[in-house]
């Protein structure tokens, strides 16, 4: 039984296996990285995230949802991503460019204070649908964000679920972003499809929701204060057009280790 090592990072609570694969030829199946991400019976993690070497870039950034899956861009992932690859010496400089599924991202260390650092991340350009009473737009990651007066009190599970599975809205699901505006600052709680559950942050998320509260209220630069941290988002706008997309928040580095796979 192969034993590989591992790094669990977090970004503002959203948690990843992060996997060093620029010189292996390890496969991840579905029941592996599933195993892996469970909270009882692996590391735990939202999700797992595999950095491989690009032809394209200065490396590949794969991400697998805790349900085994491999699936599309996670901002906060990306964020710890690049926080993992400068640790590791996959990269030297603190700005980078490298591949996700979504196409090339710029990512620049901008504080660092060894296992926590800051991190902004260029987002790629959205074009955001407006609807009666929610907004669905595609980060990297197609969301559905909805206004709501009482964050504490919603079910977010339940309703997410609902909303997740509902082919009237998306035939391939979405991820569902609960905010409230406070005037200042935007409030989000998010459930995640793949992880089938709510998070306590979710970097795509909080740019859908940086760009429905844009609609809706004006504006180009955000804060925004999900369950497990602070994150910011600004852009540029034209109409429903969004680009120049930047992310920024924090990556920690929680611990290292190895497991038998």
């Amino acid at each position: 039984m192969p034993t590989i090592e591992f790094d669990k990072y977090h970004g503002a609570g959203n948690d990843f296996v992060m996997l060093d694969m620029t010189k292996s030829q390890l496969e991840l199946d579905v029941a592996t990285v599933e195993r892996l991400c469970n909270r009882r019976f692996g590391i735990g993690a939202d999700g797992l995230i595999a950095v491989c070497k690009s032809e394209k870039s200065d490396f590949k950034m794969r991400y697998y949802n805790s349900d085994g899956r491999e699936a599309s861009f996670c901002g906060n992932g990306s964020r710890c991503t690049v926080a993992f690859a400068y640790e590791k010496g996959i990269i030297t400089k603190k700005d980078t460019l490298f591949e996700a599924y979504d196409g090339l991202h710029h990512g620049s260390i901008i504080n660092d204070k060894g296992d926590l650092k800051t991190i902004s991340m260029q987002m790629s350009d959205a074009r955001a649908e407006q609807h009666d009473n929610y907004i669905l737009v595609d980060t990297g990651s197609p969301h559905y964000v909805t206004q709501v007066q009482d964050l504490e009190t919603i079910d977010v599970k339940a309703l997410g679920a609902r909303i997740r599975y509902d082919k009237k809205i998306s035939s391939n699901g979405v991820n569902v972003d609960f905010i409230h505006f406070d005037g200042k600052t935007i409030h989000i709680r998010t459930y995640e499809r793949g992880v089938e559950d709510e998070t306590l942050a979710c970097g795509t998320g909080v740019t859908a929701a940086a760009i429905a509260t844009a609609i809706w209220f004006g504006g180009e630069k955000f804060d925004v204060k999900a369950r497990g941290g602070d994150l910011a988002v600004d852009f540029k706008r034209e109409s429903l057009v969004f680009s120049n997309i930047i992310l920024t928040g924090p990556a920690c580095r929680v611990f290292s280790g190895e497991i038998d796979i």
